[in-house]
């Protein structure tokens, strides 16, 4: 299953991604850095003798940003690692990789129905721990993939996501 974050640059959490930083432990001065660059900002504009008022530029992290790589690495990294600990929990066997907003999960599985109860499972959790990082599946870009060895007629199953007010998801052809 392949699914993107929407609008993941402008849904960061500044203050969660500050106390992921401090969590890193990096210098003093490198926290204080991202927090001013982060939280709390604001500009005005000056035109000859004319000087705007103060406004906020709260805007999240630009995606062409020098520093969205890394924020978002680190941003995404305690989601992964909460996930990874819950879904072992779980005993889910599976394998993610993650492009910053976009993320690929692989499971493998004997029986088709097994792998999508999984997927299924999987799906719904991540679902969960994205809204609490305060950030959403874009439903439209999510796919779904199968592959087998079996020789001849294959017919993959959907994956319906309907009771969690999501869709069906048909496999794509591989």
């Amino acid at each position: 299953m392949a699914f993107n974050i929407s609008q993941f640059f402008l849904s960061l959490n500044h203050c969660l991604l500050i106390k992921i930083i401090q969590k890193v432990d990096l210098n003093i001065h490198v926290i204080d850095f991202f927090n001013n660059y982060l939280i709390d900002r604001k500009t005005n504009y000056l035109w000859n003798n004319f000087s705007s008022h103060i406004f906020d530029v709260n805007v999240g992290i630009g995606q062409g940003s020098a520093f969205s790589p890394i924020l978002s690495v680190l941003y995404l990294s305690l989601f992964l690692y909460i996930l990874e600990k819950c879904l072992k929990n779980l005993q889910i066997p599976i394998s993610i990789i993650s492009f910053v907003d976009n993320s690929l999960f692989i499971l493998q599985d004997k029986y088709l129905e097994m792998s999508n109860a999984r997927l299924f499972c999987s799906y719904n959790v991540i679902s969960i721990f994205l809204k609490k990082f305060g950030l959403v599946v874009e439903l439209s870009k999510t796919e779904i993939f199968h592959f087998s060895r079996v020789q001849g007629l294959f017919n993959p199953l959907p994956l319906d996501l309907s009771i969690l007010e999501e869709s069906i998801l048909s496999p794509k052809n591989s």
